[in-house]
């Protein structure tokens, strides 16, 4: 089976680097890349073609929506997963209407996280 290729944007440093090392963990998963900056992200987003994306939209610069927004104009082929601290019902909706795959919480356990990465990669 190949792997998933996956991009982590986040700008929490302590948070993508967990992220990144729960993931890199799962042999199903390769993470391409890791940035706090979406518009790094978006950079890389382009050149490596992940087939996931895991977005925090609840960013410190009050972008996140418009980046996800930017992602999936600007990488169509990719499939973007909001993971965010804590659940917001308009944003999800938002989210769910600019192209979001997932709307899921940072609590989630690993396992459930790969798989869900995973699923949306093969839809």
């Amino acid at each position: 089976m190949i792997p998933t290729r996956l991009l982590i944007i986040d700008d929490h440093q302590d948070v993508r680097g967990a992220l990144k090392a729960r993931l890199e963990a799962n042999p199903g998963i390769d993470v391409v890349g890791c940035t706090g900056c979406w518009k790094t992200g978006l950079s890389t987003a382009i050149s490596l073609e992940p087939d996931v994306i895991l977005l925090e939209t609840k960013r410190d610069d009050g972008h996140g929506l418009e980046a996800l927004s930017c992602l999936k104009e600007q990488c169509p082929v990719a499939d973007v997963i909001v993971l965010t601290s804590y659940a917001d019902v308009e944003e999800r909706a938002e989210a769910r209407y600019r192209g979001a795959a997932r709307y899921l919480l940072k609590d989630i356990d690993t396992g459930r996280l790969a798989r869900e990465i995973q699923s949306v990669a093969l839809t």
